[in-house]
């Protein structure tokens, strides 16, 4: 039991660097199209050549998987509320990487922007569940240190969800994929603080029980 524990946030942990490493190998290699800035992450995701945005949403999402796993492990106070948000939004990016989007231009308009109203959905979940987190960490001991990352990270996504509102709506999708961007990358900051601290807890408190062992044999 206590290998697993130990074993979820290195998959978190390995699966956001991995996802950040994968993004950017993505944007070396620019998609074909005018702007791609206009482009959701879902669209410049269908059009990436390389496969590496893709890939970087799913491993995404497996961090996601493995942070939610962690956290139950060790008794994280978190809830049931903020961690199926969290699992919605790991599910999203996976599905949003393996389901191709419509593109603009293909004549397939009305399907674009349902996928974009599901990739808002999607994005919404992780500052909803920071904000559900943030009461919950600053009561408890463990988890105090993070809470006003959290908040702040949170607090940003909501900036975020507000811009991609506007731009999706009276902004018509103008530079929707720079909004989208910003905003996934203060939700994976988010998940990582997460993860980072599950890693400490769990290490740490592995390491003081082998201690502890090595010191009663």
């Amino acid at each position: 039991m206590l290998a697993s524990k130990r074993l979820y946030p290195l998959i978190a942990c390995a699966g956001i660097v991995v996802a950040v490493v994968a993004a950017v190998a993505g944007q070396a290699d620019p998609v074909l199209y005018p702007n791609p800035l206009d482009l959701t992450i879902s669209e410049y995701a269908a059009l990436d050549r390389t496969g590496a945005t893709g890939f970087a949403m799913t491993a995404l999402g497996v961090a996601a998987f493995a942070v939610v796993a962690g956290l139950r492990a060790v008794g994280a106070p978190v809830g049931v509320l903020a961690e199926r948000l969290t699992l919605l939004w790991g599910a999203g990016l996976i599905v949003l990487a393996v389901v191709p989007a419509a593109l603009p231009g293909t004549g397939t308009d009305l399907i674009a922007q349902a996928y974009c109203y599901v990739s808002i959905a999607v994005l919404a979940a992780v500052p909803a569940a920071g904000g559900l987190m943030v009461a919950r960490f600053g009561e408890d001991e463990r988890w105090r240190a993070v809470a006003r990352p959290v908040e702040w990270l949170t607090l940003a996504g909501g900036f975020g969800l507000l811009a991609l509102t506007y731009v999706m709506l009276p902004g018509e999708g103008v530079l929707v994929g720079l909004v989208e961007w910003t905003l996934l990358g203060a939700e994976v900051a988010l998940v990582g603080v997460l993860a980072v601290r599950l890693a400490r807890l769990t290490w740490a408190r592995g390491g003081a029980t082998s201690a502890s062992r090595a010191a009663l044999g």
